[in-house]
């Protein structure tokens, strides 16, 4: 099969999948990657997953989706107290990064919080700077993070957890969205699929042909 055809086949059953998460899923504890109950988006055969957003980046600087036009995205949801899902994550981005060599100037690695009253711009400036110098750290008012997460079909949800720091913790999923340099969604990967050179090997083949067709 085209590897075009089966980027799109991959995208439909992500697409069929997040519909039958959304709608059976129940109860879960922080540890789990199933969400709660929410209303299901129309599947028309494309992921609805749109790029959008206005949030603050961990400079302090106002950014909305459009500042990073022009470069690859890899977009991860998480927050800084996160115990285990989050740091393994970008780690595994970092090395994907790394193993891009000079292409990773076409890419820019984004952590938006879902954690917004803990991570402030100094915070997530702090923790992502831990990871990689080319990593972005998004934040932004309760609202303004809601809109992100959910343009992205992301959910997030905060559990009771005594023993974790202020006493919670943040529920969220472990999917990274690649987003095209036009704003569009391209595909969607979790850490444990394929190694992080596998990853970069498969941006830079996206690159090769953006270049070829461009």
């Amino acid at each position: 099969m085209h590897r075009t055809s089966l980027y799109k086949v991959r995208v439909a059953i992500w697409g069929f999948a997040a519909v039958a998460v959304l709608t059976f899923a129940g109860a879960f504890s922080w540890r789990m990657l199933h969400p709660p109950e929410l209303p299901s988006p129309v599947v028309t055969g494309e992921a609805a997953i749109r790029n959008a957003y206005s949030l603050t980046d961990h400079t302090g600087q106002a950014v909305t989706a459009e500042t990073y036009a022009g470069r690859w995205q890899l977009v991860f949801f998480g927050f800084t107290y996160c115990p285990d899902i989050c740091p393994t994550t970008l780690a595994y981005l970092a090395s994907a990064m790394d193993s891009l060599g000079p292409e990773a100037e076409r890419v820019v690695p984004i952590f938006i919080t879902v954690d917004p009253a803990r991570d402030t711009a100094e915070v997530m400036g702090n923790y992502v700077s831990a990871f990689h110098p080319r990593m972005v750290g998004l934040t932004g008012t309760e609202a303004q993070v809601a809109e992100a997460a959910g343009n992205f079909r992301v959910w997030y949800e905060r559990s009771e957890n005594e023993t974790a720091p202020d006493g919670y913790l943040m529920a969220h999923p472990g999917h990274i969205y690649l987003m095209r340099p036009d704003g569009r969604f391209e595909d969607v990967f979790i850490e444990s699929d394929q190694s992080a050179g596998d990853l970069a090997k498969h941006i830079s083949s996206l690159i090769e042909n953006e270049e070829r067709s461009g």
